[in-house]
């Protein structure tokens, strides 16, 4: 039995089923905009990231789904800020026992170390002498993409748009940069040189090789083989549809197997010629494959969110879910080489993922 949480334009949504059929099992939030929600697997504990419009976003955590959701605490901006929390876009485990992060808009860093009951802000990333210059994209300034090195708590990772790849070898003490080979083509040829203006659409490390990484970019699929330090274009004549999108998934057990879904362009984010595909690589980018048996082929315009999209498992067998702002969330079983429709006519789908 596999069970999907599903975050949308009102409410969470959970979905239980298996190789031929899923059911809607439970509704929290209704009405309510819910960003992301996942379940540490470490402590059987649920998450949902849930922007209110009369409180704000705030991060709810539940141990049993038909239970009751408590609010967790310090998840806020330093007292005098101009800015303020707009929204929380992800909650990631961390290594360490009770450790987990959350990112948030506008560019911020969360860190719990009770198992995500109460957070405090990550003050040397929220400190970033550059903060200042910092722009957002066009979905705000998120911090959506966070990469935990296994067994090393103190290497990390994160994705921001736009405000490009972000580097600690030390648990988040100090950062750096981590840029090179990006290229940010809706900026003007002359002003690409070192520029911090970089829209990471999303980011994900290989477990069993963790000194690569895959990332969706604004215009570009990339690849990086020194932890995110520089990028190898793998989105240019590789047999790519189009090479703007949101969605990314790397299978744990095959550093070499990535899996993004096309989007056309940053002025028209449906799916290419009407036909929903989710693409393949299985030789780290060299080429990559659409997979696409059982979804729809024609007249399909869908948008699917870059945290609408997530795997369970490894190999050959490895499920594949993602949902889409028209309400459907499409499964499959066999990696992506056939799919079922496990759900229709939902809200606008923010997140799915495997519980």
């Amino acid at each position: 039995m596999t069970e999907l949480l599903v975050g949308t334009k009102k409410g969470l949504f959970t979905l239980r089923g298996g190789d031929s059929s899923f059911e809607i099992s439970a509704r929290a939030f209704a009405g309510e905009p819910v960003e992301f929600a996942m379940r540490d697997r470490r402590s059987g504990r649920y998450f949902a990231c849930v922007t209110s419009a009369f409180y704000g976003p705030k991060i709810f955590v539940t141990d049993d789904l038909a239970g009751e959701w408590q609010q967790a605490e310090g998840l806020a901006l330093p007292e005098g800020e101009e800015k303020a929390l707009i929204r929380l876009w992800t909650v990631v485990p961390g290594i360490e026992d009770d450790h987990l992060l959350a990112g948030g808009d506008p560019g911020v860093l969360f860190e719990s170390r009770d198992g995500g009951m109460t957070w405090e802000l990550n003050r040397p990333f929220w400190e970033q002498p550059t903060r200042p210059q910092w722009g957002p994209g066009a979905g705000g300034m998120c911090l959506h993409s966070i990469a935990t090195w296994p067994d090393d708590p103190g290497k990390l990772a994160m994705g921001i748009s736009a405000v490009g790849v972000w580097l600690s070898d030390d648990a988040g003490q100090t950062w750096r940069h981590g840029n090179k080979g990006l290229v940010p083509r809706y900026i003007p040829e002359d002003a690409r040189e070192d520029t911090i203006d970089l829209c990471v659409h999303n980011m994900h490390r290989a477990p069993s090789q963790p000194e690569r990484l895959f990332m969706q970019f604004h215009g570009g699929v990339y690849r990086s083989d020194d932890a995110g330090e520089s990028w190898i274009d793998i989105g240019t004549d590789t047999g790519l549809p189009s090479d703007f999108g949101f969605p990314l998934v790397v299978d744990p057990g095959d550093a070499d197997s990535a899996y993004v879904i096309p989007l056309v362009a940053d002025l028209d984010r449906v799916t290419p010629d009407g036909r929903v595909r989710v693409c393949e690589t299985r030789d780290a980018g060299a080429s990559w494959t659409e997979r696409g048996d059982g979804l729809p082929a024609e007249d399909a315009y869908l948008t699917i969110l870059r945290q609408a999209f997530d795997r369970d498992g490894s190999g050959e067998g490895m499920g594949l879910y993602f949902g889409a702002t028209s309400g459907d969330v499409f499964g499959s079983g066999d990696a992506g080489a056939t799919w079922l429709t496990a759900a229709t006519k939902l809200p606008p789908v923010h997140s799915v993922r495997v519980a």
